[in-house]
């Protein structure tokens, strides 16, 4: 999981998403005007309601994510907690990917006048990436398809 700003044409707002590492398929997102905490939690609820308890959770070292009620939160569902160094950008190398493909296919392209309309885009955009997008790295198949095949197998 990680966090990243989104310049909107008067303010910035926050945009959170949740990643299963393997197959990269984008599980939980939300937006936010503020930075805190409530945002994320709100993510990890609705990624384990849909998909399950993870066995550990990574994130960087942000202070959402280092704060007691993120910890505590994980800790209490029985999740490991993995966090990245400090400026080691490439242990998040994923996400980060995935901030620049959002970023430059649907955010800069379309600079969004409001959060209605920015929720609108992401939320077609997510679908294009999880469900249509083959991945090269992924055998040309998609996230949605990976993530798939890997519960099938696990259950």
């Amino acid at each position: 999981m990680d966090i990243s700003s989104i310049p909107l044409a008067r303010r910035f707002v926050c945009l959170d998403a949740v990643i299963d590492w393997h197959s990269r398929r984008v599980l939980a997102w939300r937006l936010s005007i503020s930075m805190d905490t409530a945002f994320c939690t709100e993510a990890v609820d609705k990624a384990i309601a849909r998909y399950g308890t993870p066995d550990i959770f990574n994130t960087d070292q942000g202070c959402q994510f280092t704060s007691a009620e993120w910890t505590g939160k994980l800790l209490g569902l029985g999740i490991k907690i993995s966090m990245d160094g400090r400026g080691r950008w490439m242990d998040h190398v994923f996400i980060e990917r995935l901030w620049r493909s959002v970023k430059y296919e649907e955010i800069y392209l379309f600079e969004h006048a409001t959060v209605h309309a920015l929720r609108a885009g992401l939320r077609k955009w997510f679908g294009r990436y999880n469900d249509w997008r083959p991945h090269e790295t992924l055998g040309n198949l998609t996230p949605s398809m990976v993530y798939q095949t890997a519960s099938r197998a696990v259950a």
